[in-house]
């Protein structure tokens, strides 16, 4: 059927969720790197939901008291991680997600090396700075998915 200069396409809210799926989906890495990616978003998933609960319950309110910030910042910080375990777990925000709590550790690592490193939780630092290099290649390994969901965003 041709298609005259007057006629328009209509492009409905479902096909376009449809069409991020599908970029997604192509976005997607082989087998058994996607297995390696699964099995290591699971478990940074299931602890970061876990460390986000404990904050969220007022766990840490000594160490966030040490920083100086208040206690809005250990909320705030909890909130992240609880939304970021969430999104590792959630296949087109596992990207994205680990791009987030990339950038979470790196704040952490600094806090800790700098504001927090002539108290106990000056140490910290030798667990954030891995595990912020650990979201930085898993951010890194999704990077064709998050640039697929900022395309779907902007359609």
């Amino acid at each position: 059927m041709k298609q005259t200069g007057n006629e328009t396409s209509v492009i409905t809210t479902t096909a376009r969720v449809t069409a991020a799926r599908l970029a997604i989906r192509a976005a997607r890495p082989r087998r058994l790197t996607s297995t390696l990616l699964w099995a290591a978003q699971i478990l940074m998933g299931a602890l970061f939901i876990l460390l986000g609960c404990a904050k969220l319950a007022g766990g840490g309110v000594q160490e966030f008291g040490l920083i100086g910030a208040g206690q809005w910042m250990r909320y705030f910080v909890g909130a992240a991680e609880l939304a970021g375990g969430i999104g590792l777990l959630t296949p087109w925000l596992a990207g994205l997600a680990a791009a987030g709590l990339a950038a979470n550790m790196a704040g952490a690592s600094i806090i800790n090396a700098t504001v927090l490193h002539n108290t106990t939780y000056g140490g910290m630092v030798w667990v954030t700075l891995p595990l912020c290099a650990v979201f930085a290649l898993l951010a890194y390994a999704r990077r064709q998915q998050i640039k697929a969901l900022w395309a779907a965003i902007r359609r």
